[in-house]
């Protein structure tokens, strides 16, 4: 067996950060919408997170008021906060 060390989005913090910069990457659509896999593809198979750590990234950025997310699952908004880590 192999030691991996350290994942680098085992953070909630950092993988809301890294979520962020995937939803600023993608140009909105009607209303501000970001749909979800524009996000969780990069995340998952581009930035190699696992589900668990993009789930926790994701409700880590919800919670913080960065991102408001639709209860239907296909959409995210960027909220004023979230705009404002990239100011």
């Amino acid at each position: 067996m192999k030691d991996v060390g350290d994942r680098p989005y085992s953070d909630a913090e950092k993988a809301a950060r890294r979520i962020m910069e995937h939803a600023r990457a993608f140009e909105p659509i009607q209303d501000g919408r970001i749909y979800i896999e524009k996000i969780n593809y990069p995340m998952l198979y581009q930035d190699k997170a696992t589900p668990a750590e993009y789930w926790a990234g994701l409700q880590h950025a919800i919670g913080k008021g960065w991102l408001e997310y639709h209860e239907s699952g296909t959409f995210v908004r960027m909220l004023q906060p979230g705009k404002d880590l990239f100011a």
